[in-house]
């Protein structure tokens, strides 16, 4: 038994029984695949994925006994490797960090600037995506931490460690109807074209909820993943927009206005992702209790535990 077949195997089912795109991923033949797992399944004695011809199409009972431990063997591989590395390069690394377009734009560049400086020897990557593409790269291994809002806790592979609340604001061009109106509705807002987030982003499910909840239809006539994209459209007069409170900023953003939506559509929570089980290395305590004071090494230790849970942060 190899190593290397259980990444094979692992990574076959990740990839719902697609062994070429598996392969693809590993960097190797299809064939050599699908040899290693008929090598693996002869010694073991068990067949793990269920055949039809030459495809896959399910996994069996003991197959899923199989990839559960090899799953967990090649994480304990990869922990020990993450020591190692930890130990052996002193203050070096590298450090992955997954997060939305809001995120980096807004949240993390100070966290970053002061990361850097504190370890200027540790190779900081800032992956962009959305939630969903975000939570798949911590899980696979390609990103160390995962920052999103939305998604994140739809994975139960996960460990969930809320960060900060915030809200939506709605901004208009000046002179704009809207600002001049005493307390803004979402009735209000919904007789005007409106540019908001797509509606895999930055809190975009609050509002299309709190729309729902009221029995009315936004008329959203672009969604976008940048909000400077919708500062733009708005700029040009094509709609009111709704944005994270945090992207809009008077001295930047001239020509806007910006009122306040918390109360139309509730807070949001950012919230930091970790594959359960991954050893953390010291740097990366670092940079969590550095975007998210309260997330002291501590806390993060009892969560990975799954001793403590996002309500008693």
């Amino acid at each position: 038994m190899k190593l290397q077949q259980l990444r094979y195997l692992v990574e076959v089912a990740r990839r719902g029984l697609n062994v070429s795109e598996a392969a693809e991923v590993l960097h190797t033949s299809q064939p050599g695949v699908s040899k290693q797992i008929r090598l693996l399944e002869d010694e073991l004695g068990v067949v793990v994925f269920e055949r039809s011809g030459k495809r896959l199409t399910g996994v069996t009972e003991p197959g899923r006994e199989v990839l559960a431990i090899a799953g967990r063997i090649l994480q304990e591989a990869e922990n020990i490797k993450r020591v190692g590395e930890e130990y052996a390069g002193g203050d070096s690394g590298s450090l992955v960090v997954a997060t939305t377009h809001t995120q980096a734009r807004y949240a993390l560049p100070a966290v970053v600037k002061r990361f850097v400086d504190r370890h200027p020897r540790v190779r900081l990557s800032l992956h962009q995506g959305s939630p969903t593409q975000i939570a798949e790269w911590t899980l696979s291994g390609e990103a160390d931490i995962a920052i999103a809002t939305e998604a994140l806790d739809q994975y139960p592979q996960l460990v969930m460690l809320p960060c900060y609340q915030w809200d939506h604001c709605v901004i208009a061009p000046e002179g704009h109807p809207v600002l001049a109106e005493s307390s803004l509705t979402l009735a209000s807002l919904a007789r005007w074209p409106l540019i908001t987030y797509d509606p895999a982003f930055s809190g975009r499910s609050r509002i299309n909820k709190a729309f729902e909840r009221a029995g009315l239809s936004p008329n959203v006539v672009l969604a976008a993943i940048d909000a400077d994209v919708i500062k733009t459209y708005v700029s040009l007069g094509l709609g009111l927009g709704i944005i994270a409170r945090m992207a809009y900023d008077p001295a930047r953003d001239t020509g806007l206005r910006a009122i306040d939506a918390g109360y139309l559509f509730g807070s949001n929570t950012t919230r930091i992702g970790l594959r359960r089980g991954t050893h953390i290395r010291r740097y990366e305590y670092d940079f969590i209790e550095l975007f998210a004071p309260q997330l002291t090494r501590r806390v993060v230790d009892m969560a990975m535990r799954g001793s403590v849970d996002e309500y008693q942060l």
